[in-house]
C-alpha cells in the first residue's frame, strides 16, 4: 500500500462559529490549516474576523464574552475546545497579541525570564533566553533598558521572545506589522522565516499588510466578514486580480469597502 502523501497538520480548524455576548455571530464557518513546520498567512481588512479566529485557537475569547459554538479546534490531532488557556500554551500554543504587549517595567531579559515560568526548567529558561538572544541579537544589546524605552521594533521583538520561551510548537502572530517602518517589517518577518526554516516552528501569521506576507508564507487565507473566502499558495494569492487591487496597492488607496462593484465581482467565491 502507498503511503500516504498528506501533511501532519499542526493546527486544524473545522468550520467554526464564533458568538460574542450568545447575540453577535463574528465567524461563521471558518476552517483553516496549519501544516506542521508551515507559515501560513491569515489576511482581512480591519474588523474581518482575524483576531477573534485567533482567539478561539488560543482559547482566549471568553475574557471578552466570545464562544465557539459550532466546530472545533484541533492541535496536533488533538481537540482543544474544552482547555483552558494556560493549558493549551502547555501545549505548545503561543499567541503573540496585536500590540506589543510587553510589561514595559521590565527590562527585556526579566520580560524573558518572566515568560518561560510557564513551561520548563531553568535549564530550558537559560537555553531558550540564548536562542532568542540569536535571533534578535538587539535585544541582547538592550537586555539591560527598561522595555517600556524601547523603539517599536524591539518592542516588537521583544513580545515574540516571549512567546518563544514559552517553547510553542505553533507560534500566533497578531498584526505585527502595525504602526512599524517597512524596513523593520522587513527585517522582523525574515527573523520569523528564519526562525520557522530552522526551529521547525509552525507559524499562523495574521495580517493586514498582505503585501509583506505573501512574501514570507507559502500559503494563505483571506477571511471577510467573518468567513474564509480564498485559500491558495501565496503565489497564487499575489496574482490574483481582486487581490492585487484590494489588498497588494492596487486600488490606488480606495476603500473597497465603498467600490460597488467589489460587490459583485468576488471570482474567488464562483
Amino acid at each position: 500500500m502507498q503511503a500516504s502523501t498528506t501533511p501532519a497538520l499542526t493546527l486544524n480548524v473545522n468550520n467554526i462559529e464564533v458568538i460574542y455576548d450568545r447575540v453577535a455571530l463574528a465567524i461563521k464557518g471558518a476552517s483553516l490549516q496549519v501544516p506542521a513546520g508551515a507559515m501560513v498567512a491569515l489576511l482581512g481588512a480591519n474588523g474581518a474576523g482575524k483576531s477573534t479566529l485567533l482567539k478561539s485557537i488560543s482559547g482566549l475569547l471568553k475574557a471578552e464574552r466570545g464562544e465557539v459554538t459550532r466546530g472545533d479546534v484541533q492541535f496536533m490531532g488533538q481537540a482543544i475546545d474544552h482547555l483552558a488557556p494556560q493549558q493549551r500554551v502547555k501545549l505548545g500554543i503561543a499567541q503573540v497579541l496585536e500590540g506589543r504587549r510587553v510589561f514595559e517595567h521590565l527590562t527585556p531579559d526579566e520580560n524573558l525570564v518572566a515568560a518561560s515560568a510557564v513551561r520548563g526548567s531553568r535549564a530550558d529558561m537559560v537555553r531558550n533566553r540564548d536562542l532568542v538572544y540569536s535571533y534578535f541579537p538587539r535585544l541582547a544589546q538592550r537586555a539591560g533598558a527598561l522595555s517600556g524605552y524601547l523603539s517599536g521594533g524591539e518592542q516588537q521583538m521583544l513580545a515574540i521572545g516571549r512567546a518563544l520561551m514559552t517553547q510553542p510548537r505553533l507560534l500566533m502572530l497578531d498584526e505585527p506589522s502595525l504602526g512599524l517602518a517597512p524596513f523593520l517589517v522587513a527585517e522582523i518577518f525574515d527573523i520569523v522565516r528564519r526562525i520557522n526554516q530552522q526551529e521547525g516552528l509552525s507559524v499562523l501569521l495574521v495580517e493586514q499588510n498582505a503585501i509583506a506576507a505573501l512574501e514570507v508564507v507559502s500559503h494563505g487565507y483571506l477571511i471577510e466578514n467573518g468567513r474564509i473566502v480564498m485559500h491558495d499558495t501565496a503565489q497564487a494569492m499575489k496574482l490574483n486580480p481582486d487581490i492585487q487591487e484590494f489588498y497588494l496597492g492596487g486600488a490606488e488607496g480606495r476603500d473597497f469597502r465603498d467600490i460597488k462593484h467589489y460587490r459583485r465581482r468576488k471570482r474567488w467565491l464562483s
